[in-house]
């Protein structure tokens, strides 16, 4: 249930598997509104395994076009920092040069959600004749027994259907049906509370923003107003340079949707504001302080929030995406979590389905994803609050012609330098994270490095995603992992007993050969066992003495032994 990003890629990963299955979408047609405009580079990596990357590319802002972030007093004024990222292009170049495994494969893609749906759905539509894709449905009722579940949908036109199916997956948003049919509460917090809860700010930003954290409620209601517009005066909005977001201490963002005519502004309301009887307009003008030739395609009102569910499912119904959980937009933690989720969630169903994966593999995937929700939303409350900790900086004398705004604007310039702008450089938030609680992993017994949002060192540490790295060949690593379990292998070992102990119980093995010094010390293990969502389930020297007790863990059995459940435990 859901054809947004994350529906979509679930189907798409349900194909990949060869699992037939019914895409349900309440709309009669893809999103027109902008959205997400990131896609990360850990989601662009799950893109390429799905074999659509490229494609998806195509609708993207142009590979030479920057990523530049822009905080300016207002358009018509002075800019007062800049932070510089590479384009794509450039990035490409970086990866191939540096090659050591600390970035992804893929770079990050500037993208529009109402240019990503379309292009995932034709992608689904023209290539993937077993998922039958209904747009104009929406879910009434569901019931579940031992068996599967039965879905009651009803189309636009009123005409309603039941369908038969053995899962259902609720990608359906912020408004579940199905989380909310499930009677899965959510937990809602406050933006300051959950960041002095949860993040450990004092390790990661600097001491003016601890007391904001500590002793202030958020200065405003909690609302945001959004313009998203088109204009042919591209010479205003690229007066400091080309940017992709343009940011004003005042409390706007101004985003580039395509560097070339579309924009989407999203601005704090003030509070007792009346969002319905704003001008969209005069609103656009009197933020960016400057008029101009434009056309308003939409604008609304919208609530950030900071929502985690309590669980992510029971039984034969499962949450991924937003229904699941809801971040603030900054760092672009919203889609690209539940594009994780959806890669996560399809191979776990494919494997119960295909009768080689056990059903606590369900029970991992929430396990696991949920940490994952966890960690981001703490860190999408962390960027929120240097956003809001510069606002509270703000003086209406940076906009003064004198000396005294000359040394306003320096100020504030310096700290909002000195703040930094880890929403677009937290690796480790990105693609650095590990399932160290699942139970499918086979985990180490030494104490593992400290988990870090602003930096990533690669590891293949089980439950860690592989580090990425391109052969001499020419070949990337990534791309030799096949759609099952992948058994990377780089001396000559024996590794028939895990061969034989896959075949027996029908798990899905492929073995790939590396001989490359390298690549051998980057994997740190002769044999590092890789998961059909890249991430690692088991590594070690040898191949283990119970291979079959490795072979159950991963895919959700119970061990057949008190001397298997050990050694799943302590393999290497």
């Amino acid at each position: 249930m859901g054809g947004g990003p994350v529906g979509l890629t679930l189907a798409l990963t349900l194909f990949r598997h060869g699992v037939p299955a019914t895409l349900v979408e309440r709309s009669p047609s893809t999103t027109t509104h902008p959205k997400m405009d990131i896609t990360n580079g850990r989601s662009m990596e799950l893109f390429r395994h799905l074999g659509v990357a490229d494609e998806l590319r195509k609708v993207a802002v142009p590979e030479d076009h920057g990523f530049d972030v822009s905080w300016v007093t207002k358009l018509s004024g002075w800019e007062l920092a800049r932070f510089r990222y590479p384009s794509v292009a450039q990035r490409r170049k970086l990866i191939r040069d540096r090659n050591d495994g600390t970035m992804t494969l893929e770079p990050a893609m500037r993208v529009s959600q109402a240019l990503l749906e379309p292009a995932l759905k034709t992608i689904l539509e023209t290539r993937a004749p077993q998922i039958d894709v209904r747009y104009g449905w929406g879910l009434q009722t569901f019931q579940q027994d031992d068996q599967g579940v039965d879905a009651v949908i009803r189309s636009v036109s009123g005409e309603t259907h039941t369908i038969r199916a053995q899962f259902l997956a609720g990608c359906d948003g912020a408004g579940s049906v199905v989380r909310r049919g499930l009677g899965i509460g959510l937990d809602d917090i406050a933006l300051h509370r959950l960041a002095a809860r949860e993040l450990g700010l004092r390790r990661l930003v600097p001491a003016g923003i601890r007391a904001f954290v500590e002793h202030r409620e958020t200065p405003m209601d909690g609302r945001v107003y959004l313009v998203h517009f088109t204009s042919p005066n591209r010479e205003l909005f690229e007066r400091f340079g080309t940017a992709w977001h343009t940011q004003s201490p005042e409390g706007w963002t101004l985003i580039s949707q395509n560097d070339r005519d579309t924009w989407t502004l999203h601005a704090l309301l003030g509070v007792g504001a009346d969002a319905e009887a704003i001008d969209p307009k005069r609103f656009l003008f009197a933020a960016l302080g400057v008029e101009f030739e434009c056309e308003i395609l939409c604008a609304n009102a919208w609530r950030p929030r900071l929502s985690l569910a309590d669980s992510y499912g029971r039984g034969r119904v499962w949450l991924a995406g937003d229904s699941a959980h809801q971040v603030v937009p900054a760092g672009g933690y919203g889609m690209n979590t539940g594009v994780g989720d959806a890669v996560g969630l399809g191979w776990v169903l494919a494997a119960i389905l295909q009768g080689w994966g056990d059903r606590r593999l369900l029970d991992a995937y929430q396990a696991e994803r949920r940490s994952v929700a966890v960690r981001n939303r703490a860190a999408s409350a962390r960027h929120t609050l240097v956003r809001l900790a510069i606002k509270t900086a703000y003086r209406k004398r940076i906009h003064s012609e004198g000396w005294n705004g000359e040394r306003s604007r320096r100020r504030l310039g310096r700290e909002i330098l000195d703040l930094g702008n880890l929403e677009n450089e937290a690796d480790g938030i990105e693609f650095g994270y590990r399932y160290q609680n699942s139970p499918v992993i086979c985990h180490e017994a030494h104490p593992v490095p400290a988990d870090r949002m602003d930096s990533y060192t690669p590891t293949t540490l089980p439950g860690a995603r592989p580090p990425s790295l391109v052969l001499d060949s020419g070949q990337a690593i990534f791309d030799l992992l096949g759609p099952g379990f992948t058994l990377l292998r780089f001396d000559e070992i024996d590794v028939a007993p895990l061969v034989t102990a896959a075949q027996q119980r029908d798990v899905p093995l492929t073995v790939v050969d590396i001989r490359d010094e390298r690549s051998r010390a980057l994997y740190q293990r002769d044999l590092v066992l890789i998961r059909p969502d890249h991430h690692v389930a088991w590594r070690g020297d040898a191949a283990p003495a119970r291979a079959g007790a490795v072979i159950d863990r991963i895919r959700g059995a119970r061990p057949t032994s008190i001397t298997e459940r050990v050694s799943a435990t302590t393999a290497r």
